[in-house]
């Protein structure tokens, strides 16, 4: 927690998650924003099922409607154990409705150092880059609580930024991995380089699936972003991610597009 008391979440205990005005989502007052809610049940997976031995390699999430801003409960459970290889689930329920879920994969760590390289492109890094306004049409209270700054060229479609934030993942009675609220910021990828704006079109995303060969040391977020919008009210943000050393794996969130108006 923050001196000022800050955070995103607040820990009731028995995965009982009471959300703050920190979360407060871009599409309605009433909603909390999914990003820090991935963080959140990435958290819920560590704390729950911890495997040191174990490396995440993908985290799928699918948005199941509304997320009301209201106290969450969550639950965990292991879908495949394995000695080297498990698939782990973490999923939110509001007022009896389930409203997110997680599935994850983790994989065995071993020493490939030998073989280690990635064709992603690197990102020119956020120290010396001004803090960027382009987030500023966004509403809500998550969007203001993060620090954006943008590679010089980035344009609608087509954007390269950088993210973090100074409040923490949870407050109360546990403390989140620098992992989960790395996760916790990756969301943000859809609007940073939406193709209009969300005062015009609608374009919310109904999942989020992170690809990972290197885990990210943060507390920045690179997202090297491009936006495909169809012709038929559907869209795509892929993203290549990255953390000050590099790249560390691809981001793929699928878009419903309507008129906002």
């Amino acid at each position: 927690m923050t001196a000022d008391g800050r955070h995103y979440f607040t820990a009731l205990g028995e995965g009982r998650y009471q959300p703050t005005e920190h979360v407060q989502g871009a599409w309605s007052p009433d909603e909390q924003h999914v990003a820090p809610v991935i963080g959140l049940l990435l958290h819920t997976l560590e704390l729950n099922h911890p495997r040191e031995d174990l490396q995440w390699a993908r985290l799928s999430v699918d948005i199941l409607g509304f997320i009301r801003r209201e106290e969450m409960t969550v639950t965990t459970r292991v879908l495949r154990p394995g000695r080297t290889i498990e698939l782990v689930e973490s999923s939110v329920e509001i007022a009896g409705r389930a409203a997110v879920r997680m599935t994850a994969w983790r994989l065995v760590r071993g020493d490939t150092t030998a073989v280690a390289e990635t064709e992603h492109a690197d990102l020119p890094g956020p120290e010396g880059l001004e803090a960027w306004t382009g987030m500023d049409h966004w509403d809500g209270g998550f969007i203001r609580s993060l620090d954006f700054r943008s590679v010089p060229g980035s344009r609608a479609g087509r954007g390269r930024t950088w993210v973090r934030t100074s409040v923490p993942l949870v407050g109360g009675a546990e403390e989140a991995s620098a992992l989960a609220s790395w996760v916790g910021l990756l969301d943000t990828a859809n609007g940073t380089a939406g193709r209009a704006a969300p005062h015009d079109w609608a374009f919310p995303n109904v999942d989020l699936t992170l690809h990972l060969h290197r885990l990210p040391e943060g507390p920045w977020v690179g997202l090297d972003t491009r936006v495909s919008w169809g012709p038929t009210g559907v869209g795509q943000t892929a993203t290549v991610v990255h953390d000050e050393a590099g790249p560390v794996g691809t981001l793929v969130q699928a878009l419903t597009l309507r008129p906002a108006r």
